[in-house]
């Protein structure tokens, strides 16, 4: 059989393409539960159907994959899980979308038909995101591919609903909520994105009933003055507290309000004053329930003003009604003030529409007492990296608020719950029931709602494995190992995840959660279309390979640091995949068919013991790095290696054994050779899946090596602690240095580097002059020296480069090797061409005329230009002053 060959360039698409194909035709990742090994299970954050890949999962999916196929080389038995979110209001407003195209709406086709419309779309379009997350080599196991609503999730959903009913942990009530009038639906708090916008604080006069005066109120939104029932200062506050119990008038209405006393007022905030309605607004509510007063709601579901307000106003948008209401206040002489304010305002996270509070009947978990087991649970039996992200777990689970959990809309699961039309009764069941289950009548209506997308979501670490059925998948992967997850998520779904778990399973869904940073462009701004600074990760993909982008990403994720990503990163990354690919290119034309058996252990010579040393070290701290989710230092100190230590020197230390008549020398080196790159490789799969899945596959092997051609099922190398050599390590210090040392003064002194020189080394100890005469020939070759003195009575002539290395003295003798006076001469015409050049810009850079009106980036790019001059100057002069040292 011919050997296989490595191409001449690493083309990484067709790689990708037929590994990936491999993989997942091979089911390499689908285990069976039935198999040995400890488990390690991850479940994917499933991304919405509607999605396409961004950089955010492009790291998400880099970091867990890792993980992943680390821990398959560690031995364990690992499931993966892949799947997607329905994703209830975004999927049904793309649909609605589509129909509006038609001149159509949902209300058009009825329920029954648009479900069926949105199924038609998920099959056409919705595994896009799926197809994206294979092109970034993720390892998951696709035969148990999950969606939230598959009728598998559904079983779940439904299970738990009627469960937590059962428990009188869901109830359904008026409460106040979130409501979107765009997307007609209501939201949790966690769905609701706040951010400061300017506004205004309005001033209005409250006259007192009585007519002994008035009260100023102050508010940001006067239109729903309407719906004031009350007005509350603080019982402290001794400017107002004598009228607790009094009445005052609301403006343009007439209604009398009590005057309440409440600690909950702010007395520095506006003027001491608030108006409080408990239909629409948060904290009002609360007032209300707390003062029993009436519950006014003067907007209906689009933000139109309703039948409860005077008929003026009827029917105007509240934006509309604000207008008019400020001009009959100022007309009426009750508008006092309007000030300038920036507050924060709620924003639909969907539509990114101004949240209105709304009072409406809706359903609700009771998520107090589900709160206090997630709360309990962590860091006992879970534990958050970054750390820091536990309080911020704590303060949301220290403030809860029950879950809404109901949505208007018709995409998603439907609640399981009946009302009866004859006695009012409530029917909530595993099955669809056929009766009341109080009066027997057949008159009976499911829920229009669903349920919140987050409901479905909060089950994903024990619906995937099967639950409620009591499958092997549950036994052998529940709890999961490791969730890997934004921030932004850790409420909407990580602490729902906790309750859910713990409540229906008596265990944590996951023994740790790593909360990655935010992926930002290169300045460190947040990635937006809007902003123009988006890098598409399957653009990367195609110009530069998944597995640059997967080592880049990886290379900047430290813990709880945001990564600053350039396109130029990638593409530096990318000539690292072609480093790897050409050093073994190298290697393959050095090594035999049949890689000899060599006892690595007993290798001699500099090089080999070296390298076999840091080996042993980068193994510790890759798999260190590792489990301590230190993912940039996996990235640091593989690149570190390969570049700097193997390539670099390992590679130039061990030509002339490869090329030379020594055939014991050259078989050891190959022994070496391979294990060092063979192993290598395998520390590189879980961050470099593609690249060093197609090196293993053509890698000639010992004989008898019957390990699989498949690298992503060898396992983890194992430690030789035969290899540890410390005196090799302080060796080869010494070696690269005198190497170094000799290589700068070529370089600082401008030498051709084609010309041989002479080195003299006065070395400080016998055992350093012992490994220097040991490796003479080597430091020849690579520092290109003719002849070379050592000893500890060298002596330099005056005219000498010198270098110091662990107190070794080094000396070029640069007699005949430089000419002195023509490189000063040369030397002194270039800095005053240079300092004429640098007066030039510089008294541009102190003409206000130049500064002031010439563009921005013309301005920087001159000063720019005179700090590069500077620099040079500098080096110039530094260069000057060692030549004229160096004549003495």
């Amino acid at each position: 059989m011919s050997r296989k060959e490595l191409a001449k360039a690493y083309e990484p698409w067709d790689v990708e393409k037929k590994w990936g194909t491999h993989w997942e035709d091979g089911k390499t990742f689908t285990p069976d539960p039935a198999d040995p090994g400890d488990s390690y299970s991850i479940v994917i954050p499933p991304p919405n159907v509607t999605g396409v890949l961004h950089m955010g999962h492009a790291l998400n999916l880099t970091l867990q994959d890792i993980l992943c196929r680390f821990n398959r080389q560690q031995g364990k038995n690992v499931l993966w899980v892949p799947g997607t979110d329905h994703a209830g209001i975004a999927t049904q407003n793309v649909v609605e979308r589509q129909l509006k195209e038609e001149g159509k709406t949902r209300h058009d086709l009825g329920r029954e038909a648009f479900i069926e419309r949105v199924w038609e779309w998920k099959k056409e379009k919705g595994d896009h995101i799926l197809s994206q997350i294979r092109r970034m080599g993720a390892s998951v196991d696709w035969t148990r591919e999950c969606f939230t609503f598959d009728e598998q999730r559904a079983k779940a959903v439904r299970e738990v609903f009627v469960k937590l009913y059962e428990e009188g942990l869901i109830y359904k009530g008026d409460y106040i909520i979130n409501w979107c009038n765009r997307c007609h639906t209501a939201l949790a708090d966690d769905e609701v994105e706040h951010e400061p916008r300017p506004g205004h604080l309005y001033h209005i006069k409250y006259p007192l009933a009585d007519g002994s005066g008035h009260l100023i109120v102050a508010t940001t939104r006067p239109e729903t003055m309407l719906g004031d029932t009350a007005v509350a200062v603080n019982p402290e506050d001794d400017r107002f507290n004598h009228l607790i119990g009094k009445e005052a008038v609301l403006p343009l209405v007439g209604r009398k309000l009590p005057i309440i006393g409440d600690k909950y007022v702010d007395v520095e905030f506006g003027t001491g004053c608030l108006k409080v309605t408990p239909a629409h607004d948060m904290n009002d509510w609360e007032l209300g329930r707390k003062h029993d007063l009436e519950i006014l709601s003067i907007l209906d579901e689009d933000g139109n003003v309703n039948e409860n307000a005077p008929e003026k106003y009827r029917g105007l948008h509240k934006e509309e009604a604000r207008t008019v209401i400020c001009a009959d206040l100022k007309n009426e002489g009750l508008l006092v003030d309007v000030a300038e304010h920036d507050h924060s305002v709620g924003a639909c996270y969907r539509c990114k529409s101004v949240i209105e509070p709304h009072v409406s009947t809706q359903w609700f978990v009771s998520m107090k007492p589900l709160a206090e087991k997630a709360r309990a649970a962590v860091p006992a039996d879970t534990q958050i990296f970054p750390e820091h992200w536990t309080k911020t777990y704590y303060d949301w689970l220290d403030n809860i608020r029950d879950w809404c959990i109901s949505r208007q809309i018709w995409w998603g699961h439907r609640i399981p719950a009946w009302t009866c039309e004859k006695c009012g009764e409530l029917t909530v069941s595993m099955e669809d029931p056929s009766a009341c289950s109080a009066c027997g009548s057949k008159n009976i209506v499911q829920d229009e709602d669903v349920l919140d997308t987050w409901f479905s979501s909060a089950l994903w670490p024990f619906s995937t494995m099967g639950w409620p059925d009591e499958t092997p998948e549950l036994a052998k992967y529940y709890p999961t190992s490791c969730l890997v997850t934004g921030f932004d998520i850790l409420f909407f779904w990580v602490a729902r995840m906790m309750m859910m778990g713990l409540q229906f399973m008596e265990q944590v869904p996951f023994h740790h959660v790593y909360i990655h940073a935010l992926v930002r462009d290169e300045h460190g701004k947040k990635m937006s279309k809007s902003t123009g600074n988006v890098i598409d990760p399957l653009d990367m993909i195609d110009k530069y390979g998944a597995d640059a982008l997967r080592f880049t990403l990886t290379s900047f994720a430290a813990m709880g640091r945001d990564i600053k990503l350039s396109e130029q990163r990638i593409e530096g990354y990318k000539h690292f995949m072609n480093k790897i690919w050409n050093a073994t290119r190298f290697a393959m034309m050095n090594l035999p068919d049949e890689i000899p058996s060599v006892d690595v252990t007993k290798a001699d010579g500099l090089a080999n013991q070296w390298i076999l040393h840091r080996l042993e070290e980068v193994k510790a701290e890759v798999a260190g790095a590792t489990k301590d989710y230190r993912f940039n230092e996996i990235a640091q100190t593989l690149y570190r290696f390969i570049w700097s230590e193997f390539c670099d020197w390992y590679l130039e230390m061990v030509k002339p054994a490869l090329y030379g008549e020594d055939e014991a020398a050259k078989t050891q080196t190959q022994g070496v050779l391979w294990t060092v790159l063979s192993e290598t490789l395998v520390l590189l799969h879980p961050v470099t899946p593609y690249i060093t899945q197609e090196i293993w596959s053509v890698l000639p092997r010992p004989a008898g090596d019957d390990r699989a051609d498949d690298i992503a099922t060898l396992p983890y190398p194992e430690k030789r602690d035969g290899c540890l050599n410390p005196d090799a390590v302080k060796a080869m210090e010494l070696f690269t240095g005198v190497v170094s040392g000799t290589r700068n003064i070529r370089t600082e002194l401008l030498i051709e580097p084609a010309k041989k020189l002479d080195l003299l080394i006065r070395t400080v100890s016998d055992d350093d002059r012992a490994v220097l005469e040991a490796n003479l020939g080597l430091i020849q070759s690579l520092a290109r020296i003719e002849t070379i003195t050592i000893g500890p009575d060298v002596t330099a002539p005056k005219a000498s480069g010198a270098a110091v290395v662990q107190g070794n003295e080094l000396s070029v003798p640069l007699e005949g090797v430089v000419d002195f006076e023509s490189e000063l001469a040369r030397l002194d015409k270039n800095l005053a061409k240079l300092e004429k050049t640098m007066k030039g810009v510089a008294g541009k850079l102190k003409n206000p005329g130049f500064v002031n009106n010439a563009p921005e980036a013309v301005v920087e790019g001159e000063k720019k230009k005179l700090a590069e001059m500077e620099e040079e100057k500098t080096k110039l002069s530094e260069l000057k002053a060692r030549l004229e040292s160096v004549m003495g």
